[in-house]
């Protein structure tokens, strides 16, 4: 495995490490105040510099305007945009879209493209991704309650779900409903475009998550369907397919995850190692002459590292051999990643004292908001018996000694 960065990527890196340091972080302090009136108009600017740039839509193919990387580059792209909450949203390859516009890009009739997909990559407009149910649980998606029944040449959607980030302002969502209840478990249930203006689409509220409820692209929608038409013609890839078009959705999209992850540890691998190096404890004494200290920077860059080589090894398998074959990997990184990534924001916090607990720096942001990456895209348990489950088939006929 090659893991040498070709000189053009370098100096894509190298653009966008310095964008984001001085175009994006700076906007910080209205992200975590929540003074949006401010925040996004200043970074719909950011995101014109960044298609006159030409870095725009980094992972989107190059016919619809991105700039269609690989995995394994777009995967770094991730990992230097993933230093700030606004680093991706910026860029245009923020989720849900970027899911979104993978499964449309594959399974999207023609007139689909043209109407949703087009107009998403450009960054015309936003969408959402509806699956998670309040009742069902999120990790086993053949479990559902949401039901689009044939009338006539439309779908009639009806249900419950939450957890549909960035729904507020979105245009369409994409949503996962149980087309055939007598189907094999993984054939119950389709996946159906509903523009958001449609009669039905309710938006009950945005969800508050650790004290913060986020409005726009930065929340997570309970929406309420009742009674709501599309046409089937708004059907994405084939009826009962819905499973199939979702597991073909989360695997490049963890690698995407996790290199965000792997962004995020660096950033407060820095302030850490900085705070540590700054802060005085006593005459000629700073925080980093302390071996407990010592201990925390030197456990976490190993742990980064180990964490980092993982998520580019299982990207470079999936383009190799593909998302089904590349699965236990895929399953190992998002519980190594998640779990690394929070030991690592925690003894950042811990270092900065009292600051840590503060907005004043993005510490307590992550600490607060990057929880959830142990229970989203499936909980950290249901990947571990996944891991083990694939591990142990090897043992079956194989002679130990």
């Amino acid at each position: 495995m090659d893991f040498s960065v070709s000189e053009k990527m370098q100096i894509i890196l190298s653009m966008i490490d310095e964008f984001v340091i001085k175009e994006l972080i700076p906007l910080e302090k209205d992200y975590l105040s929540g003074n949006m009136k401010v925040l996004m108009p200043a970074l719909e600017e950011k995101r014109a510099m960044v298609r006159q740039m030409e870095l725009w839509a980094p992972l989107h193919p190059a016919e619809l305007g991105g700039m269609g990387l690989p995995l394994t580059e777009s995967a770094l792209v991730f990992e230097a945009l993933g230093r700030t909450p606004l680093g991706l949203y910026a860029f245009g390859c923020q989720a849900p879209d970027a899911g979104n516009i993978e499964i449309l890009h594959k399974f999207g009739t023609p007139e689909q493209v043209n109407v949703f997909l087009r107009p998403l990559v450009e960054g015309k407009i936003r969408s959402c991704f509806s699956m998670t149910e309040v009742d069902m649980p999120g990790s086993n998606p053949v479990m559902m309650d949401t039901t689009a029944v044939k009338d006539g040449d439309d779908y009639v959607v009806n249900g419950q779900k939450w957890y549909t980030s960035s729904a507020d302002g979105a245009g369409f969502a994409i949503v996962m409903a149980v087309t055939d209840p007598e189907a094999p478990p993984h054939l119950r249930a389709s996946m159906i475009i509903v523009p958001t203006d449609t009669p039905g689409f309710n938006l009950v509220r945005n969800i508050p998550v650790m004290g913060h409820a986020g409005e726009g692209y930065f929340s997570h929608g309970e929406i309420l369907y009742q009674n709501c038409r599309v046409p089937q013609k708004n059907l994405l890839g084939k009826e009962g397919h819905g499973f199939v078009i979702a597991q073909d959705r989360l695997g490049p999209g963890r690698i995407h995850h996790c290199m965000r992850w792997i962004g995020i540890c660096n950033r407060s691998f820095d302030l850490m190692c900085a705070r540590a190096r700054d802060r005085v404890i006593a005459p000629d004494r700073k925080l980093a002459d302390r071996q407990l200290v010592q201990t925390m920077i030197a456990e976490s860059a190993a742990e980064i590292q180990a964490a980092r080589l993982m998520v580019l090894h299982a990207a470079w398998k999936i383009e190799l051999v593909g998302t089904k074959e590349a699965r236990k990997d895929i399953s190992m990184i998002k519980f190594v990643v998640a779990n690394t990534m929070q030991r690592v924001v925690d003894r950042a916090l811990q270092v900065h004292g009292g600051l840590g607990m503060t907005d004043d720096t993005i510490i307590a942001h992550f600490y607060a908001h990057e929880r959830a990456a142990r229970i989203y895209d499936g909980v950290d348990e249901v990947h571990k018996i996944s891991v083990a489950r694939q591990v142990m088939k090897t043992y079956a006929n194989k002679s130990v000694r």
